[in-house]
């Protein structure tokens, strides 16, 4: 029986056929890989182990961020990464006091999970109005595979950041 089924028949592709190929869509706000969305005032998504860094280096997270990019910041703080805080404990109670600071934004999650560093790709994926500050070298490696999103680090006890287009305010050191 499996000698006499027929062999579907294969239909041939013609080669003046308009070929079909699926292709990201870029969003408008990025003009040669520059985004024209960033601009004072600079909405920063801060991670976990950037206020754990700050504190260490003893930085005060708000001027910092203000004399690297001699501009208004409003540092923005996810559910997910507030979460992570919370989770770690005693130990990060004063990292969990600067988070509940008046000045930071906090910005709502409505996926499932509490994973900080995949939020944070996420919504930088979607909105390309964010500055992502974190020292976290796996987080900086996905972050910069999406195009027009610079990225706050700490470096020699100072903020730096890096990918900001020169005209934005970016300090050249």
């Amino acid at each position: 029986e499996k000698d006499r089924a027929k062999a579907p028949a294969k239909k041939k592709e013609d080669p003046s056929a308009i070929k079909e190929r699926e292709v990201p869509q870029h969003p408008s706000c990025l003009f040669f890989q520059y985004n024209t969305q960033l601009g004072p005032p600079y909405h920063i998504l801060v991670d976990t182990n950037f206020i754990n860094f700050s504190i260490k280096a003893k930085l005060d997270l708000v001027q910092s961020m203000m004399d690297c990019l001699y501009a208004k910041c409003i540092p923005c703080i996810t559910d997910c990464v507030m979460g992570e805080i919370e989770k770690l404990g005693q130990k990060y109670r004063v990292a969990l006091r600067i988070a509940k600071d008046p000045r930071f934004e906090r910005l709502p999650c409505m996926h499932k999970g509490t994973y900080a560093d995949d939020c944070l790709v996420q919504r930088v994926t979607q909105h390309k109005c964010y500055i992502v500050a974190t020292v976290d070298k796996e987080l900086k490696r996905r972050i910069r595979k999406i195009p027009g999103v610079p990225i706050m680090y700490i470096s020699r006890h100072r903020y730096n950041i890096e990918r900001m287009p020169d005209d934005y305010g970016a300090p050249r050191f």
